[in-house]
């Protein structure tokens, strides 16, 4: 296969408006997914559980596989791993070594089950390919109307939890002091974090889940540490990346996750290269302040 062969099948815009029609669930899925990621990835970064999304999404696509041997609903299926996983890890892992050691655990046994699913059904391939990568067209009205009610869930328990969940991220031993139910928020937070794994795996799939659930706020946090332009830059990425993969996608006939997988990556490379130039321009004012200082100056 020729360059200009492998760059058409990766970009390919014609009858483009005619096949953009077919993705607008798609379309609202991803931005859906955008804000339920941008928002839930704030405190996967905060409490330091980009390993557990991995660990979730594994038995999350173990369910959906089993559901797509069985002919029942896959959404279903992916949501009853992802709780499983979320419920084993927000009980059993009360420490970050032991999370870390069931995490492991968790991940090949997912994985195994997953692919022996997958093994044993004898539906379309393109089926088995897209839990692991994603699949553009997937979102019919039923999943979607799924997807929105599950987001909306979601979102609303997260703004509830919003302020206590924050304090006992930040620091947990001073918030138990004051009263706060740290290991409750935790369980909560780990059951809406395996409801958005099992969502977002219907578009980008079980593999690359971490663009959307971790980069977006990685991204964010290297530009800001404010506590409210941080979910609000987090959100923008998130969507950006999905619904830009998608467009892009559509042109390619190729699976979703390599376009929402690239624009995720590059958002966090120049987010990372603002924020190391903001870091060294900080050093430097206040280095500058110090040698005024020290010479009898103020400021």
């Amino acid at each position: 296969m020729s360059g200009s062969d492998v760059w058409s099948q990766i970009f390919d815009f014609s009858d483009y408006g005619a096949l953009l029609v077919l993705v607008h669930n798609s379309i609202l899925a991803g931005a859906l997914l955008g804000v339920v990621g941008g928002l839930i990835g704030v405190f996967v970064m905060t409490r330091d559980l980009a390993f557990a999304v991995h660990g979730i999404s594994e038995l999350s696509f173990a369910g959906a596989a089993a559901a797509l041997l069985l002919g029942a609903n896959v959404v279903a299926g992916s949501a009853a791993g992802s709780l499983l996983a979320a419920l084993i890890i927000g009980i059993l892992g009360a420490r970050a070594r032991e999370r870390n050691s069931i995490i492991a655990v968790l991940m090949p046994f997912g994985l195994g089950l997953g692919i022996l699913f997958l093994a044993l059904y004898r539906g379309r391939s393109a089926n088995k390919f897209g839990l692991l990568t994603g699949q553009i067209v997937s979102v019919d009205d039923p999943q979607l109307l799924t997807l929105v009610i599950v987001s909306i869930v979601v979102v609303a328990a997260l703004l509830v939890i919003w302020r206590p969940l924050t304090f006992a991220s930040v620091d947990a031993e001073v918030a138990t002091a004051r009263g706060l139910p740290v290991r409750t928020l935790s369980i909560v937070f780990m059951v809406l974090l395996g409801l958005a794994v099992a969502v977002s795996i219907q578009v980008v799939g079980a593999l690359l889940v971490l663009s959307l659930l971790v980069t977006p706020a990685a991204a964010a946090m290297r530009v800001t540490a404010s506590p409210l332009v941080t979910p609000l830059l987090s959100v923008a990425f998130a969507v950006t990346s999905v619904v830009g993969g998608i467009l892009l996608a559509l042109g390619g006939g190729l699976p979703i996750s390599p376009y929402v997988t690239t624009i995720s990556f590059a958002i966090y490379l120049i987010c990372r290269v603002v924020g190391a130039r903001r870091d060294v321009s900080g050093r430097s004012d206040r280095r500058g302040r110090a040698e005024a200082a020290s010479l009898g100056f103020r400021p």
